[in-house]
């Protein structure tokens, strides 16, 4: 029995996932671009998708249910025949629009293209008994008695430390909340780029945002408008990738919390602007337009493969007036002038996108928190010496943990007592011209000022920012 092209592709990424240390989604984009044509459907390249994804979201939940099957460990299996198990089990009990038979007989084919002929007896025992207990409840299965962090842990697919810090701090009914939009399917958001020229396209020069909707929903896809932004909106049955607009740069994929996060410089024409841990490069586009041909925007990030596809990125998009720079901007910063808009788009742990990327949480460890805390204090207290009298700064993450975010800020306000944070009212009223008639900008800053967005709360990733200026 052949294999779908759809469980093919998503045993191999899964594979290099776990065995390389590679991420999902960058796999992800590079197999179904390379199976592009007419005979790859969209609802193979939607399978291949929600396989991978889905089964790094539920992994522990998975393992769980597998080691009752196999009275031991499903980590101590050889690779491929777990992820065939880990696929299997994630059909039969989150897809049951698939047939059971199906699924167990092409679970054992995998492991048989794997070289592991001699395990697919085993999977397809297994596969068989867990077939009869989709209708069950996984909650059935736990032991009594168990500690609520682990039982939330084992049935929401999180490490147990990751559950006992957020229900500490956030208590149980958002931790639930929380842990159930991690396991969600992530909206595809988009941003449109209609001040853009449209070289190569017959709508006009340039296009209106209702000629480019028109033009999207021609080609089968659906679209719903942002929650937050007028130039944001969704995209659901197919990928805006295979779209003219796309590859004419008109518009680009990109979440909208993390949309708004340049939108906070509030970068005007002429404008110096520092873009410091630049790529990929979505929040660098859109201050390079705000600076217009008058500005300057310096972007840097330490990684040269990251910055040559950021170039790639900015042909698409038709910008050229941004300069790159290779550089540890953990270091003191080479410029002798300074900058009146810096972005610090720090690294981080990226708790804030668990949805979208959820092997992070497998591959975390909780000491990596003060290290990333460490790397952002150094961060900002570099990027504080470049600003300029009157200037503002961002610091952002996309991260929901305190040590990344508010304590970074504090830790470096405390030694730098001259900088203050900007009102909420002034970094409001940054946002006002861009955001969406429904979008309530009050909801979108804590009370200490900082802009916080959690997948809890909005169908969003997780970002946090503090905005800052200098007198």
């Amino acid at each position: 029995m052949p294999v779908a092209p759809a469980r093919r592709i998503a045993f191999e990424v899964l594979r290099r996932v776990e065995a390389e240390g590679a991420y999902a989604s960058d796999l992800l984009h590079a197999e179904l671009g390379a199976h592009a044509a007419p005979s790859f459907k969209s609802e193979d390249a939607a399978l291949a998708t929600e396989l991978t994804l889905g089964v790094l979201r539920r992994r522990r939940l998975l393992d769980f249910l597998l080691a009752r099957q196999l009275k031991k460990p499903a980590q101590k299996l050889d690779l491929p025949v777990l992820l065939a198990l880990r696929m299997g089990l994630y059909q039969l009990r989150f897809l049951q629009r698939i047939p059971a038979y199906a699924v167990v007989n092409e679970s054992a084919e995998l492991v048989k293209l794997a070289k592991k002929s001699s395990a697919a007896t085993l999977v397809n025992a297994v596969l068989r008994r867990a077939a009869e207990e989709v209708n069950k409840s996984s909650e059935e299965f736990l032991p009594q008695n168990l500690p609520l962090a682990e039982r939330l842990g084992i049935l929401h697919s999180h490490p147990t430390w990751f559950v006992e810090r957020w229900l500490a701090r956030l208590g149980e009914a958002q931790s639930l909340s929380l842990l159930e939009a991690n396991n969600r399917t992530p909206r595809l958001s988009c941003v449109l780029h209609y001040s853009s020229l449209s070289k190569g396209l017959t709508l006009g020069d340039p296009p209106s945002p209702d000629d480019m909707f028109a033009v999207l929903e021609e080609s089968g896809l659906r679209i719903e408008p942002g929650l937050l932004l007028k130039n944001a909106f969704v995209v659901t049955g197919g990928s805006p990738t295979r779209v003219d607009l796309f590859r004419k740069g008109l518009l680009s994929i990109q979440d909208e919390a993390s949309q708004i996060i340049p939108l906070l410089l509030d970068v005007r024409p002429n404008d110096t602007v520092l873009d410091l841990c630049a790529a990929p490069g979505g929040k660098t586009a859109p201050l390079v337009r705000a600076a217009g041909n008058g500005g300057l925007v310096v972007a840097a990030d330490r990684h040269a493969h990251r910055l040559r596809a950021m170039r790639s990125q900015f042909k698409r998009l038709a910008l050229a007036r941004v300069q790159l720079i290779e550089l540890d901007a953990a270091q003191s910063l080479p410029f002798r002038q300074t900058f009146n808009r810096i972005l610090v788009d720090a690294p981080c742990s990226g708790t804030g996108t668990l949805a979208r990327h959820p092997e992070i949480r497998w591959r975390l460890r909780p000491e990596q928190l003060a290290e990333f805390h460490v790397l952002g204090v150094a961060l900002l207290k570099n990027a504080l010496a470049q600003l300029a009298p009157g200037g503002r700064l961002v610091y952002s993450t996309c991260s929901l943990e305190p040590e990344e975010n508010e304590e970074v800020v504090a830790d470096v306000l405390r030694d730098t007592p001259s900088i203050r944070r900007v009102t909420v009212h002034n970094a409001a009223r940054a946002l006002a011209p861009h955001l969406a008639s429904r979008a309530e900008v009050e909801s979108l800053f804590d009370a200490a000022g900082n802009f916080r967005t959690s997948p809890a709360d909005l169908p969003t990733d997780g970002f946090f920012a503090a905005v800052l200026e200098k007198p």
